[in-house]
């Protein structure tokens, strides 16, 4: 099972409690800890985790500056963790305008982890779903004009997505309740289920993860078919 996590609502969570939007990051850096470990003991193929979008550059800089250093922090404490309990980690997004330690980082978990065979925890970096589409477009592009491809179909062009060699989300769960993709893999949605639910992502836990996962088991996907 693939299942995608968009992590709403750190900031409005922490100023309802009359704290600053950082420590609501900070306390949804734990929350994407206990899902992982969740999300492993659970049987989950692969957790893809919107972690910080293009469009989050518009944030103040000393917000995002923040969420850079915590990344950061993590990577530095968890990393052996995820290691040890045989995840791999992988990145979806263009690494390349990410500051250079961020990028040292990320590049260490992935050439760490790349040759083990559990968990496929994916982090959504500097992601949007559009530039992934045209990302993917102008590949194929370039390999067109190789002489490789001579042909396009939809299992053409997710050879070229970031999530390339994984299945689709089973299941899109959004916290906060907010109602929309937000650029999210947004090919790859085509036939994920949706989930919104009302609680913001600092408030997750394993009891509200299972209640999701209970409730996605009793839907009836049909893909179009009886």
């Amino acid at each position: 099972m693939h299942l995608a996590i968009i992590m709403d609502g750190n900031g409005r969570w922490a100023k309802a409690r009359m704290m600053p939007r950082t420590y609501g990051h900070k306390v949804g850096m734990e929350k994407v800890i206990e899902t992982i470990e969740w999300a492993d003991e659970r049987g989950i193929d692969v957790l893809t985790l919107y972690a910080f979008s293009t469009e989050n550059w518009k944030r103040p800089e000393s917000e995002v500056s923040f969420l850079m250093n915590l990344l950061v922090t993590y990577v530095d404490k968890e990393l052996k963790k995820l290691h040890e309990k045989n995840a791999i980690v992988r990145v979806l997004g263009d690494m390349s305008e990410l500051p250079e330690i961020v990028q040292k980082k990320l590049g260490e978990s992935i050439e760490l982890t790349k040759n083990n065979t559990g968990l496929v925890v994916n982090f959504a970096i500097n992601y949007s779903g559009r530039a992934e589409i045209v990302h993917a477009v102008n590949g194929i592009i370039e390999d067109a004009k190789a002489g490789k491809i001579d042909k396009v179909d939809y299992e053409t062009l997710s050879d070229y997505f970031y999530t390339h060699g994984e299945e689709d989300p089973d299941l899109i769960l959004r916290t906060s309740g907010e109602m929309r993709l937000s650029n999210f893999l947004l090919l790859q949605a085509a036939y994920s289920e949706l989930m919104f639910i009302d609680e913001s992502w600092p408030e997750i836990n394993r009891e509200i993860l299972d209640r999701c996962l209970d409730d996605f088991k009793k839907r009836n996907r049909r893909f179009g078919g009886l």
